[in-house]
């Protein structure tokens, strides 16, 4: 009986043992994850860091954003600076280029105070070679670049479904990976730094032709007197659907939950979408690719966003295009 009670006491110190083991080391992967950049990507992208247990320290331009995730649960600082003091993991979702320099690298930037070892993961879209550049000054300060652009959406990131789109080392992917996997469902490394955004950028460059070509499609039937919900329906059990149809549908009342039925509020802004495409347009030139439908696109866009149609979802072609034939 003594040698029992001795043997019970002894698995149960083993298991008390195992249980602070397994503890420790899930406290540890719970460390502090810094993020910059709370727009309508980033916002909820930083809360799903939060719902899987991440102390986030947070910072951004706008107050208001700051205030939103304050109410849920994040630590809000005053600068860049501020949040590589206080974090040695820091993601980043910026609107450009310009954003991402002076996040890094500017006067209250990352870089000022970032700590050796600290991985700095980039989600926003912007130019390869930035990318690039900013890898080269954050080694020289002992950090670790990655660029991590994303797809989906502003749904995918709040249900955590995004598609991650990986460059940098790649002893370094599985820590990326750890953080990237609460915000997305696929994470995808693609090689070194820099070819996360070429992936991204020829992702956008096919959204855009396929939401133009949508558009048009959804368009040319109300006018031949299909009922645009009908139309969709054949569309999305046949050989021309895409995501554009089956998803994210431009044209008000075929679904809901999308821009298109909230007057193209919220979602991917035609600014940003010009931007890609912009970037698919300086590659191809530097790659000697011929794009033609991609440069049609970024013309239309751009014209799109002279038009007043800036800072509504890329999927207001469907009215633009609309408007084009009033005239």
């Amino acid at each position: 009986m003594a040698a029992m009670l001795f043997y019970l006491q002894h698995c149960r110190q083993i298991k008390s043992g195992l249980v602070l083991v397994m503890s420790s080391r899930t406290m540890a992967s719970k460390t502090p994850v810094g993020f910059i950049g709370l727009g309508n990507m980033g916002s909820p992208m930083a809360k799903n860091l939060l719902k899987n247990g991440y102390p986030v320290i947070c910072t951004d331009v706008f107050p208001e954003s700051c205030n939103e995730m304050q109410v849920s649960g994040a630590q809000v600082v005053d600068t860049p600076a501020d949040v590589a003091e206080k974090a040695d993991r820091i993601i980043t979702m910026l609107p450009s280029s310009p954003n991402v320099i002076d996040v890094y690298t500017g006067n209250n930037g990352i870089l000022k105070k970032v700590k050796k070892g600290t991985l700095l993961i980039d989600s926003s879209t912007i130019d390869p070679y930035v990318s690039k550049e900013m890898a080269v000054t954050a080694e020289k300060m002992g950090a670790v670049f990655m660029d991590a652009p994303v797809s989906g959406g502003v749904g995918a990131a709040s249900l955590a479904k995004l598609t991650f789109m990986v460059g940098g080392p790649e002893e370094e992917y599985t820590a990326a990976q750890e953080l990237l996997t609460c915000m997305g469902a696929n994470v995808v490394y693609c090689g070194l730094v820099g070819t996360g955004q070429a992936a991204k950028i020829c992702n956008n460059m096919l959204l855009a032709i396929g939401m133009i070509g949508t558009a048009e499609t959804m368009n040319l039937g109300i006018r031949l007197g299909l009922d645009p919900k009908l139309l969709a329906q054949v569309l999305n059990m046949s050989s021309g659907r895409c995501w554009s149809s089956d998803t994210y549908n431009p044209v008000p009342g075929v679904m809901e939950g999308v821009p298109s039925a909230n007057n193209y509020q919220g979602g991917f802004g035609t600014t940003l979408m010009a931007k890609d495409l912009g970037f698919a347009q300086s590659t191809a030139t530097s790659t000697r690719s011929p794009i033609p439908l991609g440069s049609m696109a970024h013309q239309i866009f751009r014209v799109m966003c002279s038009r007043g149609y800036a800072n509504k979802d890329f999927s207001s072609i469907f009215q633009f295009l609309r408007e084009e034939e009033g005239q």
